[in-house]
């Protein structure tokens, strides 16, 4: 248990925040906003508590959260007790029958049910499921190379409106349902991306461990149009890890998202700063 001194200071950060959040709650009463999970924020028992306390603050004033989780370092730590070999092509997990029953057990059993359980002891009503579930997220093929690595080609987005219309916040692990039934492994991104636009969400929060998008000249960007971020992955601008980010935004935007952020999720608060605040903690990325 966190002594009570440290407990204290959180709740006196998180008073703070939502104090200085007073103008801007109108603006997103109602609001379906979609984040994806992973990275620090998934790294320690602190930093998920953390988290989840902020969810459920977003879902007491008027917000509806949906979150969508990744679990890369767990399946890979599953997979070297297990002894299958891991491994990679173009930085996608290629993903034979054996790793995918490994995926769905780390993705779908401990990773989901652990967030569940943290929003849960904040005080919220959240649920699990993945993909799968009520025919969610159906997918092809994204590369025969690869495997069971699906793309999502049809979203249902109805259990999660009937979902948080009853007060429950949605937690979903990105496996997916293949052309003839099979299940699919799905990038977390990839995945809070597509859910994100059948939901026609407000705000995409991809949480991350960097601070945002930066320029040729290294600073973080705060405001990016879609024409931007296009030119700055043809100059190599954007380059690396955040290529795939910047197009998951993107892909988002097209289908409907009003906008998406890409924040440093180690931050405290990231999510509360984002909506709540004047100049919000990550790029925020629109059409």
């Amino acid at each position: 248990m966190k002594p009570r001194k440290t407990m204290t200071r959180d709740w006196i950060a998180t008073a703070r925040t939502l104090s200085e959040a007073l103008p801007y709650l109108q603006r997103y009463d109602g609001a379906t906003v979609v984040i994806k999970l992973g990275g620090h924020a998934m790294g320690s028992d602190a930093a998920m508590e953390g988290f989840a306390r902020d969810v459920v603050l977003m879902q007491q004033v008027g917000v509806n959260p949906v979150i969508v989780h990744g679990g890369g370092p767990m399946i890979t730590s599953m997979l070297e007790r297990l002894g299958i070999d891991s491994s990679f092509h173009e930085g996608r997990r290629i993903t034979d029958a054996a790793t995918m029953e490994v995926v769905e057990m780390v993705l779908s059993g401990r990773v989901n049910k652990r967030i569940v359980q943290a929003i849960n002891g904040q005080g919220g009503r959240a649920i699990g499921l993945s993909g799968k579930d009520a025919q969610l997220m159906k997918c092809r093929f994204a590369n025969p190379e690869i495997g069971l690595v699906g793309t999502p080609e049809q979203v249902e987005p109805d259990v999660l409106r009937s979902l948080a219309g009853s007060g429950f916040i949605p937690v979903i692990a990105p496996i997916g349902q293949g052309p003839a039934g099979e299940t699919m492994n799905v990038n977390g991104d990839t995945a809070a991306g597509a859910i994100a636009a059948a939901l026609k969400a407000d705000r995409l929060l991809l949480l991350t461990d960097v601070e945002g998008v930066r320029g040729p000249d290294g600073e973080v960007l705060t405001a990016l149009s879609a024409t931007q971020i296009r030119a700055m992955i043809a100059d190599g601008t954007i380059a690396g890890g955040m290529i795939p980010k910047t197009e998951t935004a993107l892909a988002a935007l097209q289908g409907g998202v009003r906008a998406v952020v890409i924040l440093d999720g180690r931050a405290p608060n990231a999510c509360l700063l984002e909506l709540f605040t004047e100049h919000g903690a990550g790029s925020l990325i629109r059409v």
